[in-house]
């Protein structure tokens, strides 16, 4: 099975979202499927621990080739998540997803604009993207 358009993803959260039709709930279950996301990430380096977090001061290259300072940037990850912990953040982030969508449809506002908008600055800016 093929993964669905954007269109007919933002269209489903449409027609099932019925409990939480007002904007301010649907922030308030967008905020709490951030945190949930947090959360399991969280429990896969302190409960589970099939990820590590090494975190330190970042050092940043003193030449002026771009691509040489991005490769000298650390994520202070290591590991990979195990098959348990990969299924419950998946299923956190399309909880997310979810609800930013909701959100969208709330608002007005195509989810595919907004990726094509993302994808046009982040082209645009490159490595100077702020995001």
């Amino acid at each position: 099975m093929s993964a669905p358009t954007l269109d007919q993803f933002q269209q489903q959260v449409s027609e099932l979202l019925l409990r939480h039709r007002s904007l301010l709930d649907v922030m308030s279950k967008f905020g709490q499927a951030g945190t949930s996301v947090n959360r399991a990430v969280t429990k896969a380096v302190t409960d589970c621990g099939c990820i590590e977090l090494a975190a330190r001061k970042q050092h940043y290259s003193d030449e002026p080739n771009l691509k040489s300072a991005k490769e000298t940037l650390q994520s202070h990850l290591s590991g990979e998540l195990c098959e348990h912990c990969r299924d419950v953040l998946k299923a956190d982030l399309g909880r997310n997803l979810f609800y930013m969508t909701a959100m969208c449809n709330l608002l007005n506002i195509q989810l595919d604009e907004v990726i094509a908008d993302e994808y046009d600055k982040c082209s645009t800016l490159g490595l100077f993207n702020l995001t």
